[in-house]
């Protein structure tokens, strides 16, 4: 299991303007009791429901936080129209000119291969940052292969959970920057639309809700030992080794993105544990014994000091 879990921060902030939060979080299958701690993690699937269910709540693909409600379906209507482009350029554009024609006052733009984005009153900047995400990877779904991101340029200070922009964005981060923008090479604008209608329906069967929760997007040397630890490749040498470079070299570019080997397995063993957890069937001595903890009391401190929470809490 390589997907990465979601933190807490983003359920909180996405909770901000509903108006009956324990009903959705019950809907997800999230306990209320880990929205108290910063440390605490959800699944993709959990966060992808809790999303949806605020759209249903809601009837706003916006969540509230826009400056007026976005009914739901618009965005699927916004597929439609740019599914039958002929790039992804003509496409992008297509799609920023239907959601002008709602006089919203966001400011989307695109100049070559820099999209940037403005929402007024936006509290925690989640709707900024959400919307950010929604248009890359639907940007990498038009043309059929991932857009690596050059860097992404935040208009307000570094926040407490900077270290989860990293696993959204993958890519060099500014904060303080002059405007909010995404930025990746132009030569992905020019590349053909792939997709097409028949597609697109399956594409919108869990989009965008599902595009949200997806958080292992990078492709920096944290992903790489990240995806070889999660297919049993063990230890530094090792991977070392498959990546093509010495451990040392290896040491030296994590520590370059800010991070560790210890703690890319650290946080792969957690985001497996709470997977497993969350969807049940295995006991906490099995799971132990599964993530390579000699007895359950270890594993039962090391979960305390990744989440915040017991092992019991996540199961309920």
């Amino acid at each position: 299991m390589h997907t990465r879990t979601v933190a807490i921060h983003y359920v909180r902030a996405a909770l901000r303007a509903c108006p009956s939060p324990s009903e959705v979080l019950a809907g997800a299958g999230i306990p209320p009791s880990l929205l108290a701690d910063d440390r605490a993690r959800v699944t993709p699937a959990q966060y992808t429901k809790l999303i949806q269910i605020l759209w249903e709540v809601l009837d706003d693909e916006f969540m509230g936080f826009g400056p007026r409600p976005s009914k739901r379906g618009t965005f699927a209507m916004m597929c439609l129209l740019t599914v039958h482009c002929p790039d992804l350029e003509s496409a992008l554009r297509r799609g920023l000119a239907f959601y002008a024609l709602f006089d919203e006052p966001l400011e989307l733009s695109l100049d070559d291969g820099r999209f940037s984005l403005h929402v007024p009153g936006d509290p925690d900047h989640f709707l900024t940052e959400s919307l950010l995400v929604l248009w890359h990877r639907f940007s990498s779904w038009l043309i059929g292969r991932r857009i690596p991101l050059r860097e992404a340029e935040f208009a307000y200070q570094e926040p407490a959970h900077a270290a989860e922009y990293h696993l959204i964005f993958g890519c060099p981060l500014t904060f303080d920057a002059p405007a909010t923008a995404i930025s990746f090479d132009q030569k992905f604008l020019r590349m053909p639309v792939v997709q097409d209608e028949a597609g697109l329906r399956r594409f919108l069967r869990h989009s965008p809700a599902e595009l949200l929760s997806r958080r292992d997007y990078g492709a920096n040397t944290a992903g790489h030992v990240r995806r070889l630890l999660g297919s049993g490749v063990s230890g530094l040498e090792a991977v070392a080794a498959r990546l093509g470079v010495s451990a040392p070299t290896l040491r030296r570019r994590l520590a370059a993105e800010g991070t560790s080997f210890r703690e890319v397995r650290e946080q792969l063993l957690r985001d497996q544990a709470v997977a497993s957890l969350v969807r049940g069937g295995e006991s906490v001595e099995e799971l132990a014994l599964r993530l390579g903890f000699s007895e359950a009391s270890a594993f039962h401190r090391a979960f305390k000091r990744w989440t915040g929470s017991s092992p019991g809490s996540y199961r309920a």
